[in-house]
């Protein structure tokens, strides 16, 4: 955690360089204000991660009895719809500039007393705004992996894909120069439905971790392995048992159904085997006939 949180303050310090440089070479150009603005995104998952962590620590209260820990899911919901509305939003706007035929103009700019086409400004700044994303999200995955942490893992993923942003920005800015007018808005529609995927696969993912979903995949809306495997081991234990498992954040929460407490509980070891012991953080039992109540009826 102490490695994530230095990460994420690294990353907002050079995401916002990376902002600043795309805001002052960006011009009229779609493509340029389209990756402009995903660069600006890349700021919402690394303030979401170090805000939930900082209230994932603290004690839980008499209107919060069971902690903060499931903070994390709000902050991975929050940068989720964030992604999905940016995404629609630049869609929307690449579109309407194709169907307009919009004819951009990227023109000379004077720096340092030498002239020459903004584009080669525009182009160093995007080759700039690929660099640092990539280098960070390449350092986060691993730790993301290890933490089982959604927010951290999307802001790697997210990073790391940055390049695409990069390389569809250069090809409108390019494009523009060769006479293609075209370009620059397609290239913007292009990034838009980059952000779009994202957004809209890790709503899925938020969701179900907020509606008391099994746990899923850390990079996919699939049901996770190590949840898999902990509730085959449940039932093996305890034979016609309904077994129940759900996500607390980086947690997994499990419920054994239909069965009386045993006098002796296994280790977390024993529970989890190969799998990380830490990820199971409440094993409850519900005798028989507990278990029913409004979703049964």
């Amino acid at each position: 955690m102490a490695k994530a949180r230095k990460l994420e303050w690294w990353t907002l310090l050079g995401m916002g360089s990376v902002v600043v440089v795309m805001y002052f070479a960006m011009g009229s150009s779609q493509a340029m204000k389209t990756a402009f603005l995903e660069d600006m995104l890349g700021l919402v998952p690394a303030a979401t991660f170090l805000i939930s962590a900082s209230l994932e620590r603290r004690k839980p209260t008499e209107f919060y009895p069971h902690g903060f820990v499931r903070v994390n899911s709000l902050a991975f919901l929050t940068s989720a719809v964030v992604l999905c509305a940016m995404g629609l939003w630049l869609l929307y706007d690449g579109l309407t500039g194709l169907m307009k035929q919009e004819h951009p103009t990227i023109g000379p700019v004077t720096l340092f007393g030498q002239t020459f086409w903004m584009g080669w400004l525009m182009i160093a700044a995007l080759a700039y705004s690929v660099v640092i994303p990539v280098v960070l999200g390449r350092l986060k995955t691993p730790v993301a992996k290890q933490l089982r942490d959604k927010v951290l893992h999307t802001d790697a993923d997210m990073q790391k894909a940055d390049w695409h942003t990069g390389v569809a920005g250069i090809a409108g800015i390019v494009g523009v120069g060769l006479g293609f007018w075209w370009a620059d808005s397609a290239a913007a529609a292009a990034i838009s439905v980059s952000i779009l995927y994202d957004g809209i696969k890790n709503v899925r993912t938020a969701g179900a971790e907020l509606l008391d979903g099994a746990p899923r995949a850390l990079a996919s809306a699939k049901l996770s392995p190590e949840a898999e495997r902990l509730c085959r081991r449940l039932a093996e234990r305890w034979p016609g048992a309904d077994i129940r498992l759900r996500e607390s954040g980086r947690y997994i929460l499990a419920d054994v159904r239909g069965v009386h407490p045993p006098p002796q509980l296994p280790s977390l070891d024993e529970l989890m085997a190969d799998d990380p012991a830490w990820r199971l953080a409440q094993l409850s039992f519900t005798p028989p006939g507990c278990a029913r109540g409004l979703v049964e009826d």
